[in-house]
């Protein structure tokens, strides 16, 4: 019995025409689900024949290498076919010519000087808007071949308007409208700096008769959307539903492919989500969340940001309930005294949240406030990613009524701090609120907790019992405190 051949192949439309592009560099996408990681690991096979090619994928971080459904495990659905052998511990496949595919990060600026000395056939930049300006360039520089193909860049990406993208691919994108402009997808032009400016030609013999000398590289953008993926949209039909609940700016970034949309007030947050209710449900988990700062106002800063503190619920009836917001500001000795009178004020059993500054200096007031709050159940958290990213799952959760407001004095000054976001003086609520969310959904380590008028204890099956105190960093897993 004869089996069948496994064919793999790009589908018809900006995924075929991505890859049948003869340009230096091009950048594929401008809009999530439009196939486009997959096509970037189907460009990586193009030369694997060849025993001394070599290829290397970016990603900004090698997490979102490793992640569910990234690209590794993507890779795996492809490469076998060809025989290709993977190595996990070097994040490598090799080809049975010989030819090598790797994955790597550039989590760090510095971490491109890793590459230095480095000849890199084919480059690969998956979300392209992650990297740096300064990555890129210097990549490019490792862009170099003795294999026998000529070297090349493939970079795929979703919209950021502040990105060195958004500048660079300007021509290709309506300037007043911020979409892709349908005619100019796939046209190839050329550039060259001089001045350290980039400078574009319709032909490369434009440029070298401008700047005799000159050696113009050819580049294009791509456009690609949700509509051009037909396999995936058969394979995962509601994904479509999940693009149409994004907030408002991400809907128009990563549904309709929107380079120039920026959030305004109103964009993640309206009064109108947040229905105000007399008292939360008794039983839920919950967790009080700590945006801190450490100023009083003063002549010369008369309007400093404020300590905030978000007691945040979810109940067994699937929603979130804000209990209670405390907010507050004080130099640091009287931040501390507040947060720990607070906590004794909540309970021994209500799990705080403490979000860590990046740098050494807040690793160190992270471990104060551990020692501070001995005794109670604390989660140690570094931010994530930016404000906007960071709201971004409660303001879609907000928009769908899941979040309801307990009532309270504190009520106005929260919802007309959280519709002014991201363009208020003040985001400390938010950044509260966030945090709060964030770990609720993403850290089963908060017990779940019976509260009446007189008491609070555990409920459930009493497997959390927690003496001393806890630690989580960046997800579910303690690091160091318990």
């Amino acid at each position: 019995m004869t089996t069948a051949p496994h064919i793999i192949r790009p589908q018809p439309g900006p995924q075929e025409q991505f890859l049948a592009s003869s340009a230096d560099i091009v950048f594929y996408g401008g809009a999530a689900f439009g196939g486009k990681t997959y096509a970037l690991l189907l460009e990586g096979t193009r030369h694997t024949e060849n025993g001394r090619f070599g290829g290397v994928i970016f990603r900004r971080t090698t997490k979102q290498v490793t992640a569910e459904g990234g690209l590794w495990d993507t890779s795996e659905e492809i490469y076998p076919s060809l025989d290709a052998k993977s190595n996990l511990s070097r994040l490598q496949w090799q080809f049975p010519s010989g030819a090598t595919l790797g994955f790597a990060h550039l989590e760090h600026e510095k971490n491109k000087f890793d590459w230095q000395g480095s000849q890199i056939a084919f480059i690969g930049f998956d979300e392209v808007t992650h990297f740096t300006e300064g990555q890129f360039w210097y990549l490019l520089s490792r862009n170099r071949s003795t294999c026998g193909v000529r070297p090349y860049v493939r970079a795929t990406c979703n919209p950021d308007p502040d990105s060195w993208v958004a500048k660079f691919i300007a021509w290709w994108i309506d300037q007043d409208t911020g979409y892709a402009i349908p005619e100019r997808s796939g046209v190839v032009r050329f550039f060259i700096r001089r001045n350290n400016q980039i400078i574009w030609g319709d032909t490369a013999e434009a440029l070298i008769a401008e700047y005799p000398g000159a050696q113009p590289k050819s580049c294009t953008f791509i456009a690609s959307s949700f509509q051009d993926n037909k396999l995936g949209l058969e394979r995962d039909p509601g994904y479509l539903a999940n693009l149409e609940a994004l907030p408002t700016v991400e809907r128009e970034r990563l549904k309709m492919g929107n380079w120039k949309v920026k959030p305004a007030a109103g964009d993640y947050f309206k009064k109108s989500y947040f229905p105000i209710v007399d008292a939360a449900p008794p039983v839920g988990r919950r967790i009080r969340y700590w945006d801190r700062a450490a100023t009083e106002p003063s002549e010369q800063n008369p309007d400093p940001d404020w300590t905030a503190g978000v007691r945040l619920m979810l109940a067994d009836d699937g929603y979130f309930y804000v209990e209670h917001v405390e907010r507050f500001r004080g130099t640091p000795g009287k931040v501390t005294k507040r947060v720990h009178s607070t906590a004794e004020q909540d309970g021994r059993r209500l799990s705080i949240g403490i979000e860590r500054d990046p740098a050494q200096a807040g690793k160190f007031e992270a471990d104060t406030y551990v020692s501070l709050l001995k005794g109670f159940i604390v989660f140690v958290v570094p931010p994530q990613g930016d404000k906007e990213v960071r709201a971004t799952p409660v303001s879609t959760a907000a928009e769908n009524g899941r979040i309801r407001l307990v009532r309270g004095p504190w009520n106005d000054a929260f919802l007309d701090e959280l519709e002014s976001f991201p363009k208020g003086a003040h985001d400390d609520q938010v950044d509260a609120l966030s945090g709060a969310y964030n770990q609720l959904i993403g850290n089963p380590r908060i017990p779940i907790e019976f509260q009446s008028a007189g008491s609070r204890a555990f409920g459930g099956a009493g497997d959390f019992n927690f003496d001393g105190f806890g630690s989580v960093a960046g997800g579910n897993d303690f690091d160091g405190y318990l």
